[in-house]
């Protein structure tokens, strides 16, 4: 009989994650890395994936980095190029879309500007950039697609509302690309997390009321550390979800729960 951890290893696999040179996306890269995947690291701060890759590199010598702008649509095949290119195999079967932005505007103050900047690279991005591997992906008849969700995917946060729109929108387009690519051996599913510290969550981690607040929240009592995104990273990346699509999952210590 088979061991039954082998369906989570993934030596072998290459993942491609955007937003890696800080918070979520760059832990997620370390877990899949972890576990044996080649990882593509994509961010816009050249200095902060170099550092992100050579901590990485430190354990597992499986990761590299493509310096891009996400934001500009016109560019994402050219992004996609360099990333197969940079593959340890040159083909690339997993994406993490974790590059976002939340600019915490208070609704009258939301311009046409923001709305579309924070609409563009939170929804837009995440299928025209996954767009772009899926012909290989359909062609090895195995894929794996992880968005990131998030509690105002289904709560209302102030100062949220066109990252909430993102938000929610991330969640039926993580359904749709399930029901698109699925049956060619392409699982798409979401994290959602709850309050986790990185930049994007700053401003809240920053002022002890808010973040206490935020944990008590929670059914377990506490906000969350990166390292618990780790195990439903890795499920989700690996063999062990093969029968699982279209899915979102929250990892918020039952913060939704309550």
């Amino acid at each position: 009989m088979p061991d039954i951890l082998d369906q989570f290893k993934l030596a072998g696999s290459n993942f491609v994650v955007t937003g890696a040179s800080s918070g979520i996306g760059r832990a997620m890269a370390g877990f899949l890395a972890q576990a044996g995947a080649g990882v593509v690291l994509v961010a816009r701060r050249e200095a902060a994936l170099i550092e992100a890759v050579e901590e990485i590199n430190s354990s597992t010598d499986k990761a590299s980095y493509v310096v891009a702008d996400l934001e500009q649509r016109e560019q994402l095949a050219d992004i996609a190029a360099q990333c197969k290119s940079s593959a340890k195999s040159g083909y690339v079967d997993g994406v993490v879309n974790a590059a976002g932005l939340n600019l915490r505007e208070p609704v009258e103050q939301v311009s046409i500007a923001s709305w579309d900047a924070t609409l563009n690279l939170n929804l837009s991005v995440p299928f025209f950039f996954t767009r772009e591997f899926v012909p290989e992906m359909r062609s090895h008849n195995y894929g794996r697609v992880i968005n990131i969700a998030s509690l105002q995917s289904t709560r209302a946060f102030p100062n949220g509302l066109p990252y909430g729109a993102s938000k929610g929108g991330i969640c039926q387009l993580t359904r749709a690309m399930a029901e698109a690519w699925s049956r060619h051996g392409i699982c798409c599913n979401a994290l959602a997390p709850g309050f986790f510290p990185t930049e994007l969550t700053a401003p809240v981690f920053g002022d002890s009321e808010s973040r206490d607040r935020f944990a008590q929240q929670t059914a377990i009592g506490r906000n969350g550390e990166l390292e618990d995104l780790s195990g439903a990273t890795l499920f989700f990346a690996s063999s062990a979800s093969a029968y699982i699509t279209g899915q979102i999952l929250a990892i918020d210590g039952g913060f939704t729960a309550k």
